[in-house]
C-alpha cells in the first residue's frame, strides 16, 4: 500500500550522506534525485524512502507522533542497522529488542530528529 515515505531535512547533503551509508547496509540505493530531494529503494517495485528540503521554503520540523518503520528480515539486521544508525550520528530512541509477541525493533532519530525504526516479525 505504501509507495514511499518522505522526511524533511534542513541539510540535504548531510541527510544524504547519512542515508547513503545506512541504506547501503540493506542493499538500498538512490533511484531518484534532484537538488531538493533524494529517494532510495531496494528495487524499483518496492516502497521508497525520501529525504527532502520542504517545498514551502520553511524549515523542516519533526512531526509529533510520526515514525517511519523499515522492515528487515531478521533480528540480527535490526541490531546491526540500529547500531550503524547510531555510529552515523543518530540518537537512540529505544534499544533493539522484542516489543510484544512476534515483533522485534530498534528505534532511533536521524540527524534532523525524524523518528525511525528497523523491525522484523519473529
Amino acid at each position: 500500500m505504501i509507495g514511499y515515505v518522505m522526511v524533511g531535512t534542513n541539510d540535504l547533503p548531510r541527510a544524504v550522506a547519512f542515508y547513503d551509508a545506512l541504506f547501503k547496509e540493506i542493499g538500498a540505493a538512490r533511484f531518484m534525485e534532484t537538488e531538493r530531494f533524494v529517494a532510495w529503494a531496494s528495487s524499483p517495485n518496492q516502497a521508497g524512502f525520501c529525504a527532502t528540503v520542504p517545498a514551502d521554503g520553511n524549515a523542516a520540523t519533526v512531526g509529533n507522533g510520526v515514525m517511519v518503520a523499515l522492515a528487515v528480515k531478521e533480528t540480527a539486521q535490526v541490531d546491526a542497522l540500529h547500531r550503524r544508525a547510531l555510529e552515523l550520528g543518530a540518537s537512540n530512541e529505544g534499544d533493539p529488542g522484542p516489543r510484544g509477541e512476534g515483533f522485534y525493533a530498534g528505534y532511533f532519530r536521524d540527524l534532523d530528529g525524524n523518528k525511525l525504526n528497523f523491525f522484523c516479525m519473529t
